[in-house]
């Protein structure tokens, strides 16, 4: 299995607070985490991204924002605005959701162009992760919708926003590997709670953890719930 000391663990973790009751408070307090244990990014809703910029400015941790979460069923176009908002204002990353329904009806079309207006909107000030929600999915779905996030020119593939059914399964991590170039990320978010339950998603490919408990992962405690 893969051997991680708790530094180079921790630079696969963006750590996440998405709860609309979120205060300033609350961000402040994962800003200031993410600068202890050196996490690679804090996860944001898009209004915090100025208030990360400031708290985080010569830190090193970087700044990931969500859009169209967590339903991924708003306009194309409102996506792509928000991604540029958060890009304009400061964010590296953007983690959407892509348009599930469509994904279940088989509209492979509205997906792809659904997830390249946001790629499009942040072109060479951000990359773009791609949210699946997995467990409305089946194995044939999942390896679609890595297809057409690899043609629409996405850089990581994601499991879950952590608010819909079920969360990160090792076996879909290793389905969306397989499914995916090695020129695409993939990462294991939803239920990630434990150092046990990360390394398991590593070894099975992931490249990125999107978790609540980052500080129970790099120090082996048990997550307390939440993303």
């Amino acid at each position: 299995m893969t051997q991680l000391d708790k530094t180079q663990l921790a630079k696969y973790i963006d750590h996440t607070y998405l709860k609309p009751e979120a205060t300033s408070a609350d961000i402040a307090k994962l800003c200031d985490e993410a600068k202890e244990y050196s996490f690679f990014s804090v996860c944001v809703n898009s209004a915090w991204v100025p208030f990360c910029r400031e708290r985080l400015e010569g830190t090193g941790v970087k700044i990931a924002a969500v859009a169209g979460f967590p339903l991924g069923a708003g306009a194309a176009a409102a996506k792509a605005f928000e991604a540029a908002e958060a890009a304009e204002q400061g964010a590296v990353e953007i983690d959407m959701v892509l348009a599930i329904g469509k994904l279940l009806e088989g509209d492979y079309a509205a997906v792809g162009a659904d997830i390249r207006k946001v790629v499009d909107a942040v072109r060479g000030r951000a990359i773009v992760k791609v949210i699946f929600e997995t467990g409305f999915l089946n194995d044939e779905q999942k390896k679609a919708a890595c297809r057409l996030s690899e043609e629409a020119g996405a850089h990581y593939v994601k499991t879950s926003t952590g608010f819909g059914p079920g969360g990160a399964k090792v076996e879909d991590i290793r389905l969306m590997r397989a499914s995916v170039s090695q020129n695409i990320g993939v990462k294991a978010s939803g239920g990630v709670r434990d150092f046990e339950t990360a390394m398991q998603m590593i070894e099975a490919g992931a490249t990125r953890i999107g978790t609540s408990s980052g500080i129970a992962i790099v120090t082996g405690a048990k997550g307390e719930g939440g993303y």
